[in-house]
């Protein structure tokens, strides 16, 4: 399940899905902005509150739910990195959580043991070190088992080639990496 960024779904996010389909995955692509895309962060962030977050969590947890008895593995870009998370900490036949971009914020009483892998840019005014750092012990103090990759000099969104965040090097490291955690789940 591949959950797309506060951009909606665009094109970078249907060709990391085929990406992943050319590898062997069956990848579930939901459109959780009714077909809205847009070009700018803050156009993006504009759709991301006029729809709400409690209402896209929703609407990525009924795209998931018809699927979660086969263990999925929930992947997302930025927004949907988080939005990721939030349904794989509470799917428990998850197998996996690929985070290319984002997270989301942890419950202290969460347990899990889910293998995550997290690529980040750095720095990145989304995901900031000191985030990330606790993110990433809250994370391993509810059990995953943590990855997480970060990319000197990059822009936020360094794996979409439409935007200016795009960085070829580092989107071809982090897909390499990705590759290699969802062949070992």
């Amino acid at each position: 399940m591949l959950f797309h960024s506060a951009y909606g779904l665009r094109p970078a996010v249907n060709a990391a899905a085929e990406l992943l389909r050319g590898a062997g995955h069956e990848v579930h692509v939901p459109d959780l902005y009714d077909g809205r895309v847009v070009d700018t962060v803050e156009e993006g962030m504009a759709i991301r509150e006029e729809i709400g977050t409690d209402e896209l969590l929703k609407r990525a947890v009924a795209a998931a739910a018809p699927l979660s008895d086969e263990g999925l593995v929930y992947a997302g870009f930025s927004l949907g990195g988080a939005l990721a998370q939030h349904v794989a900490l509470a799917d428990s036949n998850a197998r996996g959580l690929l985070l290319m971009h984002g997270t989301a914020d942890i419950a202290d009483d969460t347990s899990t043991e889910l293998p995550v892998q997290l690529h980040a840019a750095e720095p990145d005014p989304f995901e900031t070190e000191d985030w990330l750092n606790a993110w990433y012990l809250r994370m391993r103090r509810a059990g995953a088992d943590v990855e997480v990759h970060r990319y000197h000099g990059a822009g936020h969104l360094f794996t979409d080639p439409d935007l200016p965040d795009w960085d070829d090097r580092a989107a071809a490291r982090a897909w390499a990496c990705a590759m290699g955690f969802l062949a070992d789940l």
